[in-house]
Formats: structure tokens, C-alpha cells, sequence
């Protein structure tokens, strides 16, 4: 299962590539990945159908819980076969339908198809959700496709909304059930259900969830609206798939929740409105799909319900009926995107005659419409059949009568939207836009064909369904009656009466339909969500108006008065009960204390920006003394690197800005209150250290690390800190850089035309030298800057010692296990060493002695750190697991190194990468005409 969810995210991923080689056969390797998923969930489904399971568990951080747990049994099994199956044929499909923008939509069909395989896998709560949103994200960038029209982008942000905001909901649900139950995993819960007030109130919420995300009214308004998505992805996503995924997970949890007080009635209720409702706003629909859509959402309210009910027989009913949706609603979506493909148009009113132009189609989705009506021999009749039982001849609230009543309407409206659908896309003589239309090749018609067959074969081979289902279903008692049993022929019993009922009325009411009454307009759902939004939009209109002034300074001075006044409060409150602190621990940090405090105060009396970046400066070489005196070399190490690259990068800054700081216009009173502002917030963050420093009532961890030190083969506690212990921090904090570094450089770039290169191209790579150069450029840059400005000398000695400082990083990254240093440290030594050939020498010298791109050299490193912390899962260890190894070269001696090592090369390739990326970004020269251009042009004296 790992493997299935693995290839398909690597394969939608590799896609793109594929497809311009490919071209559209890109779609037929696309569409393997679900089949390999069918035919695997094939070799499996013997000893999931007679009631076993399959599992699969990846560690992530045992000791927390962190595991990704993956159970196929007989509900997984049929929502897998279901997802993968009408995911292949979809690929197949869109083949002949999807001409502009095909790698991408492969791509992101793909993934999602991976992702709805995850859901209806996982095993455990928390995975459950993570699929969940990936789900509703791939379902957003569908929709919205490019973004070029706003009708796409308006739909997608619907179905973002209401899908993410039921969400939301469903994960305090599914935390309220885990605390509750004792544990996040699925058939644990399933196994032992929890119970009390706070199942309760999970359920509302989980199911809250559940209803966003299978468009039960209210909440449906986002899948009409998300019609405009391209036909091929409604037939996937709003009929097959991502829809069901609510229905699911009533299905999943109904075992163990269903005689939860608020279940039952929430499901029946809204599962039954919504099918009655929605269907008859099918009736009123011109539009094809928007015709298929409310059906959907009608026939995915009758699942809610069945599924729900708890008992046998109505999830033997929902088992069978989401089959039979699966294939009749993907074969008419399918098929009315042929429609439109072919004839430029799929509203009712202009189409006639296509069932004599398209014949084939025409069959096949007559067949898909008969099973949606509930024809026999279809799967659809099998499954209403078993619904009118659930509901005629059950116990409890779900055999009440008046469902029953429930039902036999919504189904009698099914069957005259379905006869309208029928009749609008085909019945009529030809017109001139459907004679001219072209028939559709054989491949396009050929997945329509095998899903609506599927509905057939399913049907006349109701063992094989009843299998599958009763596999689900026996998780339940029997009925009153005794166990139900799916079949084509129960007897002449009240069932089959109310059946052809629902036939009858169906065929009247489209016949009257026909005549002169129009269907009554039911409340629009889509204007309640558009005036709630735009009331949403004035209302932040107005909050914003009040609360944002424009105001830097306003806005720092509320939120440190908030700080002080709040956590403030209580430290004050709490500050008898606390021990007395111990204010230094040696004579020397108050002489620090006092240089930091004065460098401080300079800072903000000084109104030249070079001074003051130099005093900040000094305030944080201050504190490193501290960490000296305090005896962690090591963070004093990395304290004195990033001081001193951080002045060099705001130095190079600020050649693009004025000398000086512009005058203050604030008065007298307003600066007084920001330096109180100021002066409470440090008096505070000064108490709250020493005040959690002496509050210690348990161990401190340190001294656990410094035990477990010996185990990663580590002398120098930080560094194992760093790269073992709290390596995936690490990994967060790395790829944070990596990401804040590249929005920088492309900020600077795109305002301004920062690190262009002096022919107007991107400054992303460094010009590199050529030693074969004209006799008058033997300096790399020579033109860069007047030679006047640039010192021999300097130059010389930068050169001699470049190598040197290099050598020293690489010895800090080496040693940082055993003694201060590591990849951070190293990394920042060698940045420094191409910042001095950038500061003598310009860019072109850097080009020199940096040849390979900033950002291939950031990449390796974050690719590098990934891969060393996934490379144990493949020796069956966890992630970021790290190994002594010891090896005996014949000369060398014993060597003995950790496997975190190279994790601490990727850090050291990272941070390295990351400072040539923003010096590519500071500028095209450190002078010249370019440099007095930009002063001149910021008005500031030269």
C-alpha cells in the first residue's frame, strides 16, 4: 500500500516530463498507476472478502505516536477498486477530450487519485485527514485550472471553503473521538467504540465534515458551481470520487457510532432532504451537467442515509448503490462531455437528434441512465431494491415508514430526471449542429461503454456484488426478518410494489414535466453563499478601515502593550510563589550586560544607517561574549558568524538607500509612549528568563542528551542536538531558509531589477571568468569597477587566504561532532570567504571561485539532508535515523564517523547556497556608475 501511494505521487510528479515526450500518450502511463492499484487490490480481495484484513505501518516518531497506518478490508477494498477503476478509465478518456494543458492535468488527476487511495487506506484518524485536504487541494487546482477565467477561479474558492471549513470541523471531531476513545486509530475505535457527552459532540462535528464534503444540503452549493471544471474531472472528482469521500467516512465510523444519540437522526434527516430536494432541482436544470450534478447530489444523500442507518441491510443497500453510482454517473458525465465535445454545446434546448447521429452513445448511456432510474437487470435496481427494504421492513427509526415514503419520492424523482436526461441529449430529429458533428472515435466512446456495462454485469452477476457487500455489511446484526440477501428476484413482495411505484410516478411526473406546469423554483443556495461572502468582504472592509492605519510604528506599539499587559499579568501574579533567581553567574556578564545596553541605546539615538547596523551588530557580539562566559562555544561560534554576515548583507543593503534616517514627525509624547512600549517589553522578556530559569521543577533534558550523546557517537552535545536528536527541526529550519531566501532574491529581482545581470538578463548564475581574456581584463571584473577603486593588495591576500578559510569550514563541518563546529558553522565560514572575493573583487570574481549556480548548490544540500533522513526506511529503520560506522582503512587506520554526517553536509551545501543566492541579489557591481545611478537616483549625496 506504501508502494501504491509512493508511485503515484512519483509518477504524477514525473509526468510533466513525460508528456513532452509523450504527448498524448502520456494519458495511457498515467492510467497504469490505477490499474496496478485494481489488479493489486485483486490479488488481496480473497482474504479481505472472508473477513480478514491487510495492513501496513510506517514509523515515523514511534515514541509520540507518529505513524502512518494503512488497513485495506472490505470497505477499503471496494472504495479502492471504485477510486482506481473509474480513475483509469478517466485517464483513458481524457485522452481524447483534454488538448491544452495535458501534462498538468494528467499530473494533478494523478495525485489525486493517490491521495483519495490514501483515504479510504488510512487507519489511523489523523492520516485519514492529511488525505482529506489533499484531496480538496487537488480538487481546487482542477477547478480553477489556469485561473484565466473568473468563473473557474470563483468556483474553485467555493469548493475550497466549504470542503477545508467542513474539514476543519471534522478534525476537532476526530480529536474530541481519539481523546475520547483512547487512541487515533480507525479499527481500534471500530473495535472498542468509545462513548459519553464528548462522543456526542464529536459526532456533530465529524459529520458536520462529512456532509461539506458529499454536498448534503446546505452545503452543497460548491458542487453544482464546480461544473465548470472540464467534464472529464466532474465524472472523476464531483461523481466517482472525492464526493463519496464524506459517504466513506459515515461508512467507516457507523459501526461504532451509530447508536451515538445524534447520529441516526442527523443522518437520516439530512441524507433524505437532500435526495428529495435535490432531485427535484434536477428537474428544472437545462444544462446537462448541472442536471447530473444535483442527481448526484440527490443519489449521495440516499448513500448518507443508507450507510448511516446502521443496520445490515441498508449498508448492504449503500454497498450496492455506490457501485452503481460509480459507474452510471461517471458514464453519463463521460458521456455528456462527448456530447459537448463533439456538437459545441450540452444545454437540452439545443440539442436534437443525437441519439440517431451518435447511436453508440447513445446505448451506452441509456444503460447508465436505466441503472440510475433503477431498471432491472441493472446493479441499480439491485440496490434500490435493498434500500426499500432497509427502510420497509427495518427496525427501529431506520425501518420507519414514513423513510420509506422518503424514498419512494426521491426514487420516482431519480427516474424523471434520469427519462429527462435521455430525452433531452437524444431523443428528436438531428438539427443542423448535431448533423454536421462528427461521431467520436471508438477509444473515446470505449470507457463510457465499460462503466455502463459494468452496471450490467455487476447486475446480472448480483453473487459477486452481494459478496463484496455482505463482506461490509456482516459487520451488523441481522435484520428482523433475517439476514437480507442482494438479488435480482426477491418474490412478489411490498418491495417490488413500491419499485414499480417509483417507476410510475417517475415516468408521469417527466410526462407532465413535458406538458405545461413548470417545476417550482426551490431557495437558492448559491445566493445565500454569495451574499454571506460579500457581507463577509463589507465586514472586513469596515474592521480593516478602523484597526489599519498605515502605521508601523501604531502596530508595534498595540502588539507590545498587548504582550506586556497580558503574559505580563500573570508572570507578576506568579512571581511570590517562584524562587529568587540567580541574577549572573559570573563578575563579568554585568561589564557585557552594560556594553549590550549602551550599544542598544546608541542604536536608537544614532540617524545614520551604517552606525546603527554597526551598533546592532554589537549588541549581538555582546551576547556572544555571553555565551562564552556562559561556556556554550559553540553558540557563541554561530552568535559571531551570523553577526558578521548579517552586517556584511545589510551593509550591501544599504548602498541602495540613503545615508541617513529621514526625520521623525511624531511628537514628544507619541516617542515617550513607544519607549516605554519598548522598555516594559524588555524589562519583561528580561524577568520571564530569569523567573523560568529558576522555576525548574523537573530535570532538565540536557542532561538525557548528554547520556544519549555516546549513542550518535558524538562528543559535542549541540551538533547531536542538531543532526540526531532534533534533526527533523532541522530539516524544517533548513527548508525555511531555503524558501525565505528565494522569495527574497525574487523580490529584489522583480522590484527594482536587483542582480540583473548588465545585459538586462538574470542575475541567477554569476558571470565566471575566462583566463583567455584580453590582456586589458587579466582581473576577473576588471570593468566591473574603475581600477582606482580596487586594491591589489587586498585582492592578493584574498586570494592567498581563500583557500585557507575554505580548508577551515570544511575542518569546522568535520569536527563539529567532537568539538564546536558543524555544518551551520562551516557553512557560514566558507559564505564568508566568497562574500570577501565578492567585496575585492565583484561579482565576476565570485563567478570565479563559485562556478556551479547559487541554486544548485542550495538544492543539493536540502536534497542531500532529505535524503540521508529517508535512507533508513529502506534498512528498516525510522526517518533520520543515524548509525556509528566504524571502517579500517589500510592506511588511515580506525575511522569511525556517523551516518548524520552527510545530514550535516547538506546543512553545510545549504547555507552556502543561500548566501550566494542573495549576493547574486544585492547588486550587478560594488560601484561604478551603476552604484552613483541608484544614489543619485534615491537623492542622497555621493
Amino acid at each position: 500500500m506504501l508502494f501504491l501511494l509512493a508511485a503515484h505521487a512519483g509518477v504524477a510528479a514525473a509526468i510533466p516530463w513525460w508528456q513532452r515526450r509523450l504527448g498524448r500518450a502520456v494519458w495511457i502511463v498515467a492510467a497504469l498507476v490505477p490499474l496496478a492499484a485494481v489488479a493489486w487490490a485483486g490479488t488481496r480481495a480473497a482474504g479481505v472478502l472472508e473477513g480478514g484484513d491487510y495492513r501496513e505501518s510506517l514509523s515515523w516518531a514511534p515514541s509520540l505516536g507518529l505513524t502512518i497506518d494503512l488497513r485495506l478490508d472490505a470497505l477499503s477494498l471496494l472504495m479502492l477498486w471504485i477510486v482506481a477503476g473509474v480513475g483509469a478509465l478517466v485517464l483513458l478518456y481524457c485522452r481524447y477530450y483534454i488538448e491544452r494543458d495535458a501534462g498538468r492535468q494528467a499530473s494533478l488527476l494523478l495525485a489525486f487519485a493517490g491521495a483519495m487511495a490514501g483515504l479510504v487506506l488510512a487507519d489511523n484518524l489523523f492520516v485519514l485527514y492529511v488525505f482529506w485536504e489533499l484531496t480538496t487541494i487537488a480538487s481546487f487546482l482542477l477547478i480553477e485550472g489556469r485561473g484565466e477565467q473568473e468563473e473557474e477561479r470563483r468556483a474553485a474558492r467555493q469548493a475550497l471553503l466549504v470542503t477545508a471549513a467542513g474539514g476543519l470541523v471534522m478534525l476537532l471531531g476526530f480529536v474530541m473521538l481519539g481523546q475520547a476513545a483512547g487512541t487515533y486509530r480507525v479499527s481500534a475505535i471500530l473495535d472498542d467504540p468509545p462513548r459519553g457527552g464528548t462522543v456526542s459532540a464529536a459526532v456533530v462535528l465529524v459529520l458536520v465534515g462529512a456532509f461539506a464534503k458529499s454536498a448534503q444540503m446546505p452545503l452543497h452549493g460548491w458542487l453544482p458551481a464546480a461544473m465548470v471544471a472540464p467534464t472529464p474531472i466532474s465524472a472523476y472528482l464531483h461523481a466517482a470520487a472525492m464526493v463519496k469521500a464524506g459517504v466513506y467516512l459515515v461508512a467507516r465510523l457507523a459501526p461504532a457510532l451509530a447508536e451515538v444519540a445524534p447520529w441516526r437522526p442527523m443522518v437520516l434527516a439530512v441524507g433524505l432532504t437532500t435526495m428529495v430536494l435535490a432531485a427535484w432541482r434536477a428537474l428544472r436544470a437545462t444544462d446537462l451537467k448541472l442536471l447530473l450534478a444535483y442527481g448526484t447530489i440527490s443519489e449521495l444523500g440516499l448513500l448518507t442515509a443508507l450507510m448511516g442507518a446502521g443496520t445490515r441491510t441498508a449498508a448492504l443497500a449503500g454497498t450496492a448503490m455506490l457501485l452503481a453510482h460509480a459507474a452510471f454517473k461517471a458514464a453519463l458525465f463521460l458521456s455528456v462531455g462527448i456530447l459537448d465535445h463533439q456538437t459545441g454545446t450540452r444545454d437540452i434546448r439545443d440539442l436534437s437528434g443525437v441519439g440517431r447521429r451518435m447511436p453508440v452513445l447513445c446505448a451506452v448511456a441509456v444503460l447508465a441512465a436505466a441503472s440510475m432510474a433503477g431498471l432491472p437487470p441493472l446493479v441499480g435496481f439491485v440496490g434500490k431494491e435493498a434500500a426499500l427494504e432497509a427502510f420497509w421492513g427495518g427496525a427501529g427509526i431506520a425501518g420507519h415508514k414514513l423513510l420509506s415514503v422518503v424514498l419512494v419520492i426521491g426514487s420516482a424523482l431519480t427516474v424523471a430526471y434520469a427519462a429527462r436526461f435521455v430525452s433531452g441529449a437524444f431523443r428528436g430529429r438531428p438539427n443542423e449542429a448535431v448533423d454536421t458533428a462528427e461521431r467520436p472515435a471508438t477509444g473515446f466512446v470505449a470507457p463510457v461503454a465499460v462503466l455502463s456495462a459494468a452496471g450490467l454485469v455487476l447486475g446480472l452477476g448480483y453473487a459477486a456484488t452481494a459478496a463484496v457487500a455482505t463482506a461490509y455489511a456482516d459487520v451488523y446484526p441481522p435484520g428482523p426478518h433475517g439476514p437480507y440477501t442482494l438479488s435480482l428476484w426477491h418474490g412478489f413482495t411490498p418491495v417490488l410494489g413500491l419499485s414499480a411505484l417509483t417507476l410510475l410516478l417517475g415516468g408521469l411526473l417527466h410526462a407532465a414535466g413535458r406538458g405545461a406546469w413548470p417545476v417550482p423554483r426551490l431557495p437558492d443556495v448559491q445566493r445565500a453563499y454569495d451574499r454571506a461572502t460579500a457581507a463577509l468582504d463589507r465586514l472586513a472592509t469596515v474592521v480593516t478601515g478602523h484597526t489599519q492605519v498605515g502605521s508601523l510604528p501604531v502596530y508595534l506599539t498595540v502588539l507590545l502593550t498587548t504582550l506586556v499587559a497580558v503574559p505580563g499579568a500573570a508572570l507578576a501574579a506568579a512571581a511570590p510563589s517562584l524562587g529568587s533567581p540567580q541574577v549572573w553567574w559570573s563578575p563579568v556578564e554585568p561589564l557585557l550586560a552594560v556594553v549590550v545596553l549602551a550599544a542598544a541605546a546608541a542604536v536608537v539615538a544614532t540617524r545614520h544607517r551604517l552606525t546603527g547596523v554597526l551598533l546592532a551588530g554589537a549588541v549581538g557580539y555582546g551576547v556572544a561574549a555571553v555565551f562564552v562566559v556562559r561556556g556554550a562555544p559553540d553558540l557563541a561560534l554561530t552568535q559571531f558568524l551570523v553577526e558578521t554576515m548579517t552586517l556584511v548583507m545589510v551593509v550591501l543593503v544599504l548602498r541602495r538607500m540613503p545615508p541617513r534616517f529621514g526625520p521623525g514627525r511624531s511628537t514628544p509624547r507619541v516617542r515617550l509612549l513607544r519607549a516605554a512600549a519598548a522598555g516594559a517589553v524588555g524589562a519583561l522578556v528580561t524577568c520571564f528568563a530569569l523567573v523560568a530559569s529558576a522555576a525548574r521543577t523537573a530535570p532538565a533534558v540536557s542532561a538525557e542528551y548528554a547520556d544519549r550523546a555516546v549513542e550518535a557517537g558524538a562528543k559535542n552535545i549541540v551538533n547531536a542536538i542538531i543532526v540526531d536528536f532534533r534533526a527533523l527541526d532541522t530539516v524544517g529550519e533548513i527548508s525555511v531558509l531555503l524558501v525565505a531566501a528565494v522569495g527574497v532574491t525574487s523580490l529584489v529581482r522583480v522590484n527594482g531589477g536587483e542582480g540583473r545581470a548588465p545585459d538586462g538578463g538574470s542575475g541567477g548564475t554569476f558571470p565566471t571568468a575566462h583566463w583567455d581574456e584580453p590582456a586589458r581584463t587579466w582581473l576577473p571584473g576588471a570593468d566591473e569597477r574603475p581600477g582606482g577603486e580596487r586594491s591589489v593588495l587586498l585582492e592578493v591576500a584574498t586570494r592567498l587566504l581563500f583557500p585557507s578559510i575554505l580548508l577551515l569550514s570544511l575542518f569546522l563541518l568535520f569536527s563539529g561532532h567532537y568539538r564546536p563546529g558543524g555544518g551551520f558553522s562551516g557553512g557560514l565560514v566558507a559564505s564568508l570567504a566568497f562574500v570577501l572575493r565578492y567585496l575585492v573583487g565583484g561579482r565576476a570574481d565570485l563567478g570565479a571561485a563559485a562556478r556551479v549556480p547559487a541554486s544548485a548548490i542550495a538544492g543539493s544540500g536540502l536534497l542531500l539532508a532529505a535524503a540521508v533522513g529517508l535512507l533508513p526506511l529502506a534498512f528498516g529503520g525510522v526517518p533520520l535515523e543515524s548509525t556509528v560506522v566504524t571502517v579500517h582503512p589500510p592506511v588511515l587506520g580506525t575511522v569511525e564517523f556517523a551516518t548524520s554526517l552527510f545530514f550535516d553536509v547538506g546543512v553545510y551545501l545549504l547555507v552556502v547556497g543561500v548566501v550566494l543566492e542573495l549576493l547574486s541579489a544585492v547588486g550587478v557591481s560594488l560601484g561604478g556608475d551603476g552604484a552613483r545611478a541608484d544614489r543619485e537616483r534615491e537623492g542622497s549625496p555621493r
